[in-house]
């Protein structure tokens, strides 16, 4: 939040009042600029929201609009519709709270879903949350296993509240190797606290700061002229998208790559974004020809060549590695696709028109078993609770098991790879 005064309105002829309102809402603020943040906040769809005075950006690219435009009634309540805090409920033991957006301004709490207010709003912050103080500065919310219990920081000057959602106990810190935040986001599992036009990660436990910080936010949270890290991806046509290799962890995490992108699948809570694939795997920077999850690590096959890394973030190439394919598979290049099925030991791997089984938890790895495949092209493959999906161009088939794949004299119907799946576009 960012102080500000408010139009007064019964000091002046009506007349004035109104020219001062329409021209200032005909001067849309620039976030390309270096303006400070009032909150950041995601939807229940995973849309974020860049808050400033009375208008707001939806997503990390395009111009400023009217906040009342989307949050009818926060300009209802106040004059100039400010935001001072948001942040995105994460509290699956209340679904009626859950994926929530609360607002806060002044000494009030606004609850909305699906950019609908919650009947019985906007409360007195104490009502809904006990103990934390009015006008804020910002808020984010924690989830259980980032921070010790589901939880919100709220941070107000240089002090933070943290906030336990069960017991409603409120723990007061004061982090001051950390910025003071005019506002907070939780985004793809970390936490960043906005300043100025910079920001900064921080753990949401200590406050540490993790990494080389501030960073600007202009070259990282949304799309201007002259401010790049590297990482300016073109969101392609679906009917343009062709994959290299797709994989899921043991953990859940989804990736699919194609050239020098990869793109998280399982984050539609906070959007679907493309970064280079050097950013988190940088020995395949230039791209990949399969990868596949097995035993808490990824494999990458590139070539005639094997990189493992540890699943776990940071991500760590193990020592010794990259190996070639002989060696660590017993078998030559070039692959078109790997996949292994959760609580398995095989991996299947595909060259041409051939499926190719090997035990992974022999020793040495060699292929156990070849079967000819009824579908030719397959660039790309994975195997999840519903089954075995390939993909071939802009299409991908799906099966209920690989000996389904293995064996089955005849293609499944086609399915198109939509924008819910990768964010693509029609």
């Amino acid at each position: 939040m960012t102080l500000r005064t408010r139009p007064n309105i019964l000091c002046n002829y009506h007349g004035e009042a109104h020219l001062t309102d329409e021209a200032h809402h005909e001067a849309k603020p620039d976030r390309c600029a270096g303006i400070e943040f009032d909150a950041i906040a995601p939807d229940e769809k995973g849309n974020t929201f860049f808050f400033k005075g009375d208008h707001l950006w939806n997503g990390f690219r395009g111009p400023a609009q009217l906040t009342k435009e989307f949050f009818k009634e926060l300009n209802d309540h106040h004059h100039l519709g400010h935001v001072d805090a948001a942040f995105r409920m994460h509290n699956k033991e209340k679904p009626q709270d859950h994926d929530h957006i609360y607002f806060f301004l002044d000494d009030k709490v606004f609850s909305y879903y699906n950019h609908t207010l919650e009947e019985g709003y906007p409360k007195d912050i104490q009502l809904d949350f006990p103990g934390v103080p009015s006008h804020l500065d910002a808020a984010v919310e924690c989830p259980s296993g980032e921070c010790t219990s589901d939880s919100v920081l709220f941070f107000k000057g240089d002090e933070v509240y943290n906030y336990d959602l069960a017991t409603q106990a409120v723990k007061k810190r004061q982090w001051a190797h950390l910025p003071n935040c005019t506002s907070a986001f939780r985004w793809l599992e970390h936490h960043y606290c906005f300043h100025g036009h910079n920001f900064t990660r921080f753990n949401p436990v200590s406050g540490a700061v993790e990494g080389t910080y501030p960073k600007d936010a202009r070259r990282y949270f949304m799309k201007c002229a002259n401010f790049s890290h590297g990482s300016d991806v073109q969101v392609p046509k679906c009917s343009e998208v062709t994959l290299d290799a797709i994989t899921s962890d043991d953990s859940g995490k989804t990736y699919a790559f194609a050239g020098h992108i990869y793109m998280r699948l399982d984050t539609h809570r906070d959007g679907k974004h493309a970064f280079p694939i050097g950013r988190a795997w940088k020995e395949v920077a230039n791209g990949v020809d399969a990868v596949f999850s097995y035993s808490d690590k990824i494999y990458f096959i590139k070539g005639n060549q094997v990189y493992i890394y540890k699943s776990a973030a940071p991500s760590t190439l193990i020592e010794g590695y990259p190996k070639s394919l002989k060696d660590e598979l017993g078998i030559e290049g070039p692959v078109n696709a790997a996949f292994v099925c959760a609580d398995h030991h095989i991996v299947h791997v595909i060259q041409g028109q051939k499926m190719r089984d090997i035990d992974l938890s022999a020793t040495p790895r060699m292929v156990g078993s070849e079967f000819p495949l009824p579908l030719s092209g397959i660039e790309a493959g994975m195997c999840g609770p519903d089954g075995v999906k390939v993909f071939v161009g802009s299409n991908y088939y799906h099966y209920e098991s690989p000996m389904i794949l293995a064996l089955s004299k005849l293609n499944p119907i086609p399915i198109k790879i939509t924008p819910d799946i990768f964010g693509c576009v029609d």
